[in-house]
């Protein structure tokens, strides 16, 4: 499509971020002896790794551009151990030290990612273990805390975690998850600005050594306290089996979109590993994984449209830290920030919006994204149907942003045609007015089992009550329902007599 022909993206991320993740903590070249950072039986030095942190004169607020440099080494030092270990000293190491998240498993797929030296797997190693790290803290707060904060810079920000932890180890956690001007490292990723190149991997095993160290002194903290860490129960997702609409992903409709992965506009190219690693989860039944990378490539694809139809290309990046930058809560507005109408969803149409909608966002829908993100899923038992889902929507999507040629030819597959057909004429079942029309459905059913309305046998009694105003508005308005609903029931279960002679409107 005409509106994302330009010159190549080579980089979702601004200048100054783009820096940060990617020379800053490069910069000092010292090395960082191992031993002073992980003793022998794989504790963690909190110690060497806290004093890194640096803070600016006099309000001593995090220096957030400093730290970064001084823990380099650090990181380097952990990376270059971690990589260092085989699969079963590592899991003698540090295994115990991971029992304290919800998803213990996860680890050692991470320490295995790592060894690939694979940057789209790192990368989706990270997402993963930032969303357990987020839900294990969550559970942490509640050793002290009553409602635990849904973002996680509240959460790191908490007196709760700085007494459990310490406040100097919460600092060096805001550093790399926990403040748009630092590495913010859960966000670039989750929202689909970093490309697989960007994330240098000895992040991902920095932040896995530092999720031992926090199961270290978490358990010291519940020895001297004579409390237990209780894990919360991971959430269902929502209305997910109405939202059923495409049928099951083939290997014809698989093949379709490898074609189109490599054709579309709608892909950037330094994107594509997260595509191709997507749809290799998909086929090994890793079905959450597959639904991360997917949401994180949608995102950033149409931010990409967002930003060419509304005119507004820095949108593009990620913002300095001063500025919040486009995620897909601005993406799918019907308003730009300025008040103008955003035209994504004139282009994208109604149907496509729609089901964004009540995937993505409607509080009565699954809400996948939220749900993944804050490592409230439980990732082994993530239903195949919402990756499936998301793949065919992909297609649909893909095509759009797709030549002539590349439509005509895929169109002769009637599978293509069927995913098409469903896309267009999708309409939402999660907005309110949706689950309104179905609780009145539900309603009017209820109406139908019913030998005979019950209405109040005492007639004086009641047209003395109803010389109230408010309770005769309400009267008429339950009256007007009733008239609606008895065109659907039996006439042998109508009470007509009920709408005679009640109270006029005032």
């Amino acid at each position: 499509m005409e509106i994302l022909i330009g010159d190549p993206i080579t980089t979702c991320l601004s200048p100054s971020v783009y820096d940060m993740i990617c020379k800053l903590g490069f910069e000092f070249k010292e090395n960082c002896n191992i031993h002073s950072i992980v003793a022998q039986n794989g504790e963690v030095c909190w110690k060497t790794i806290t004093k890194c942190v640096s803070y600016t004169d006099p309000d001593q607020s995090l220096n957030y551009w400093e730290s970064v440099k001084r823990l380099g080494p650090v990181c380097e030092a952990i990376h270059l151990h971690v990589l260092s270990l085989n699969k079963e000293q590592f899991e003698i190491q540090y295994s115990p030290w991971f029992q304290w998240t919800s998803f213990p498993e996860l680890f050692p797929e991470v320490f295995e990612a790592l060894g690939s030296l694979h940057s789209a797997a790192i990368s989706l190693s990270l997402m993963k273990l930032t969303s357990c790290l987020e839900r294990a803290l969550g559970d942490a707060f509640l050793l002290i805390g009553k409602e635990c904060p849904f973002l996680l810079r509240d959460l790191l920000a908490s007196e709760a975690l700085a007494c459990i932890f310490g406040q100097p180890v919460m600092d060096v956690l805001k550093v790399f998850i926990g403040s748009p001007r630092g590495l913010n490292l859960r966000n670039i990723l989750w929202h689909g600005f970093a490309s697989p190149q960007e994330i240098p991997p000895k992040y991902c095993s920095t932040l896995l050594l530092f999720t031992a160290g926090l199961g270290q002194l978490l358990e010291s903290y519940c020895q001297q306290t004579k409390v237990s860490l209780a894990h919360r129960s991971f959430v269902t997702l929502t209305n997910l089996e109405e939202l059923i609409v495409f049928p099951d992903i083939t290997h014809t409709v698989l093949s379709v979109l490898e074609e189109l992965m490599m054709k579309s506009a709608f892909i950037l190219k330094i994107m594509l590993p997260y595509w191709e690693i997507a749809l290799i989860k998909f086929k090994a039944h890793r079905f959450a994984d597959c639904t991360m990378l997917l949401l994180t490539q949608l995102e950033a694809g149409l931010r990409r449209v967002f930003a060419a139809v509304n005119k507004c290309p820095d949108t593009l990046l990620t913002a300095e830290s001063t500025t919040l930058y486009t995620t897909l809560d601005e993406i799918l507005a019907k308003h730009l920030t300025d008040g103008k109408i955003n035209q994504l969803p004139v282009l994208l149409g109604e149907p496509a919006m729609e089901f964004l909608w009540d995937f993505l966002n409607h509080q009565e829908g699954p809400r996948i994204r939220d749900h993944l993100s804050h490592g409230e899923v439980n990732l082994p038992e993530f239903p195949e149907e919402a990756a499936s889902q998301l793949l065919a929507f992909s297609v649909v999507l893909l095509l759009r942003f797709s030549d002539a040629a590349v439509l005509s030819a895929v169109k002769e597959e009637a599978a293509v045609r069927l995913l098409l057909r469903i896309a267009e004429d999708y309409h939402s079942r999660c907005h309110p007015a949706f689950q309104l029309k179905k609780q009145v459905l539900s309603c009017e059913e209820s109406v139908r089992k019913w030998p005979l309305l019950p209405w109040p046998e005492e007639p004086c009694q009641e047209a003395a009550r109803l010389e109230d105003t408010e309770t005769n508005a309400c009267y008429s308005l339950i009256t007007k329902i009733l008239h609606e609903l008895c065109h659907h029931v039996p006439e042998n279960h109508r009470v007509l007599s009920v709408f005679d002679d009640h109270p006029a409107e005032e």
